[in-house]
């Protein structure tokens, strides 16, 4: 699991409106990148899609996230899961996520 973007989604919920609903963790895409390379030691698995979503992963543990990034520079988590095998189709991954 990813409980540091978990924790962070779970702050922001809990300083939304008193709402449950969930809020997407975004920030700049530069602190996204560090952050899943330093904290999950994730790296992007190919080049962002014409729509600019994006899916990082980590071999060694399997996690992986599906970031958007957003021309003011900034990027949000779409998804993020574990048990991610070597040799996924990315697009594939991408459209069954978007749905």
């Amino acid at each position: 699991m990813k409980p540091l973007i978990s924790v962070l989604a779970l702050a922001f919920a809990l300083a939304a409106a008193p709402s449950a609903q969930a809020q997407e963790v975004c920030m700049t895409a530069d602190e996204m990148k560090a952050a899943l390379i330093d904290w999950y030691g994730e790296r992007p698995i190919s080049e962002p899609t014409e729509t600019n979503e994006q899916i990082w992963v980590s071999q060694e543990t399997g996690t992986w996230t599906m970031i958007r990034m957003f021309s003011d520079g900034n990027a949000c988590v779409l998804a993020q899961g574990d048990g991610w095998m070597t040799g996924r189709d990315e697009a594939a991954v991408i459209a069954r996520l978007s749905d």
